[in-house]
């Protein structure tokens, strides 16, 4: 059975959709969104200072870094837990089926996908190190970093499952039904999730070329989902990605800012070798996948119908 159509199992009615995009909003924005401001009315007297117009403006308080990102991670832990409790209650289908078309959730294929994307991205550091040690400096400080570990361990994973689940599963399977292919749940899933770092205060400082890389992930990881009929590959890809930028190396204008490993104090600044995962290393990684995991019929599950008639197949 195919991963779009595991919208199926539930009910699919467009007014549900409406409730569980604003249940999702709400929990993800405003709710979230308390524990940060919690801890920056903590660190100043004035409402005008978090509205300074800084594009850190929260951590120009002085806010301790892990503080700060834990406050940030809670926001899209609200938001997956808002998204789960929409997918249960309000489409009244299993958990199981927004992740995967299996029957229940591959956990080793989580593993898998970790464990390969983090030994790219950590060779790839590496080798940013080699080219220009001198663009890094050496910040290890032992209780801020163990913290730092703890923290991007538990709460990172829950960070990336929101995003994967919110666009490779919930909005994926949601546009799929609506339009009766995969073709267009697959396009926009992976645009949009691309543009959604379109605010990202690194955006201000390398330009909108970058979006190049946001969006060609966001193909990767649409992709790895469709063929493997499911986002377990993908949960754990996006949940090392993000891990590893926290944890390794740190910059003062990303969005992750962290009291990472290392300290990058390099001029930001584009170059070919940047964009050099999306157009070599993401087609070597699916097709090392595609092998692994025996993936067939292309075409089918990246633009085929979606059709409710396989579910009733199955019933």
């Amino acid at each position: 059975m195919n991963f779009i159509e595991q919208a199926y199992k539930g009910k699919n009615e467009w007014w549900r959709y409406f409730i569980a995009i604003i249940v999702i909003f709400i929990g993800w924005q405003f709710i979230g969104i308390i524990p940060l401001f919690i801890v920056a009315f903590n660190h100043s007297s004035d409402l005008a200072d978090l509205m300074a117009g800084s594009e850190n403006a929260f951590a120009d308080l002085g806010i301790d870094a892990n503080l700060y990102l834990l406050a940030i991670l809670l926001m899209f832990v609200m938001g997956l837990l808002a998204l789960l409790f929409s997918v249960k209650t309000i489409h009244l289908r299993s958990i199981t089926s927004l992740v995967t078309s299996r029957n229940s959730i591959d956990w080793n294929r989580i593993f898998y996908g970790f464990g390969l994307w983090f030994l790219i991205s950590v060779m790839f550091l590496c080798l940013d190190y080699v080219m220009a040690p001198e663009h890094f400096v050496y910040n290890f400080k032992p209780v801020p970093f163990a913290i730092l570990v703890l923290v991007a361990f538990i709460f990172i994973p829950l960070q990336t499952s929101f995003e994967e689940l919110l666009f490779r599963g919930y909005l994926m399977q949601g546009i799929g039904i609506l339009f009766k292919n995969a073709a267009v749940p697959f396009l926009f899933t992976s645009i949009a999730f691309g543009l959604m770092h379109a605010f990202n205060p690194e955006i201000a400082k390398l330009g909108y070329i970058i979006m190049i890389y946001y969006i060609g992930t966001g193909f990767l990881f649409g992709i790895v989902t469709l063929m493997d009929e499911g986002s377990e590959l993908a949960l754990g890809m996006h949940a090392a990605n993000n891990i590893v930028a926290a944890v390794f190396v740190t910059v003062n204008w990303a969005a992750f800012q962290t009291d990472a490993l290392f300290k990058d104090v390099s001029e930001p600044s584009l170059s070919m070798y940047m964009f050099l995962p999306v157009f070599i290393v993401y087609p070597l990684v699916i097709l090392y996948l595609s092998k692994k995991y025996d993936w067939s019929d292309w075409k089918t599950k990246l633009f085929g119908k979606i059709s409710q008639a396989t579910v009733s197949d199955e019933s």
